[in-house]
């Protein structure tokens, strides 16, 4: 408890310094009164258009969890919004963990693999972000230090990830051996667990060695945060930034790379400060890129949080679900270990549910 305390604390702490440089030198009126002259239209066009990112990435996760079972799209995209939910509002990112929770809950499939699954997807949104920073910078000129500390630190974590899945997932075997080899410096009556954690890891990794699943998990990755990028244009026609698509998808890669970095829920202070780095490094002028960025956030927030708090009381769960999750979650997987045992989703996270929406 007192560790998951230091985190929240490191974590509210960089939100401040963030929005400390992002607003330092900055009049709060001249920064509000941007945001009351834009216009209000292409902020609702934006907040309906995200709902497309989230459905892709429902679509995308459907492809990842293929090769374990078949869930249909109207049962995923409530759980996606779900997740975005508890992100938003909760630390340790545990809309994660409630989504893995809810997916086992509702279709039986293993939290293991739900999880591996999960941690995928984080993979594929990184190479996604470093592509959107790399090739724009091509046809962009745009000198950021703040967009090249991004990619730097990112760029290795996100890429090494992906070999070691693909690898992995064309070749289980190698886990196998590996954990076998392993398992001589643990004691015997870890040795189950441990098999069925691998197993577990493996089954989660399956969609990777179909070509047809790998390729529409790739595909809807790009289309999905595409979209998203799409908002972020038509958000700033609502302040006539004359901003190109190209420097959009700069600003999406490098806001969700910087998301690395341990901050208060919803990425507050982290996410205006990178996101007006790269419009200043653009020419735009410091408190609009500031306006703009507040802006967007909440267009980006706002709905899909309300959305996902509706999907998640049409289950009969409230938000202490979210705030337990995590631990949900360990629990659930160290029973699964067990021979013979039942994961538990305990009833914060089992409570009756009503038709899925």
């Amino acid at each position: 408890m007192n560790q998951k305390r230091a985190f929240v604390a490191v974590g509210l702490l960089v939100s401040v310094i963030f929005l400390w440089f992002a607003f330092r030198d900055l009049q709060p009126g001249a920064v509000w009164g941007q945001i009351r002259q834009a216009d209000p239209l292409p902020l609702l066009i934006g907040a309906g258009a995200y709902f497309g990112a989230v459905a892709l990435i429902a679509w995308r996760w459907q492809f990842v969890l293929r090769s374990i079972c078949l869930v249909p799209l109207t049962g995923l995209i409530p759980l996606v919004a779900i997740g975005y939910m508890g992100n938003n509002v909760y630390p340790f990112r545990s809309g994660e963990a409630l989504r893995v929770l809810l997916l086992r809950r509702d279709y039986g499939v293993p939290v293991v693999k739900v999880a591996t699954t999960a941690v995928v997807e984080r993979v594929f949104d990184g190479l996604v972000m470093l592509t959107f920073i790399v090739v724009p910078l091509l046809f962009i000129d745009l000198a950021s230090d703040e967009i090249r500390a991004v990619a730097t630190f990112a760029a290795p974590i996100f890429i090494a990830a992906l070999i070691v899945f693909l690898a992995l997932a064309a070749q289980p075997g190698a886990l196998r051996r590996l954990i076998h080899w392993g398992k001589r410096f643990v004691p015997a009556r870890l040795h189950p667990p441990v098999d069925k954690l691998s197993e577990g890891v493996i089954g989660g990794l399956e969609g990777l060695r179909s070509p047809a699943y790998l390729a529409g998990a790739v595909i809807t990755s790009y289309l999905s945060w595409m979209v998203e990028a799409g908002v972020y244009w038509i958000v700033s026609m609502a302040f006539d930034l004359d901003a190109s698509y190209g420097l959009m998808l700069v600003v999406v890669g490098t806001v969700n790379l910087a998301g690395l970095l341990p901050a208060s829920p919803g990425q507050i202070g982290v996410y205006e400060f990178f996101v007006s780095a790269v419009l200043i490094a653009a020419g735009v002028a410091e408190p609009l890129a500031a306006s703009y960025a507040l802006t967007v956030h909440g267009v980006i927030w706002l709905p899909v949080t309300l959305v996902g708090f509706y999907f998640l009381a049409r289950r009969g769960l409230g938000l202490s679900a979210i705030s337990r999750a995590r631990a949900i979650e360990t629990e659930a997987i160290d029973l699964q270990n067990k021979p013979g045992a039942i994961p538990s989703t305990d009833q914060a996270v089992s409570a009756p549910q009503p038709n899925a929406p």
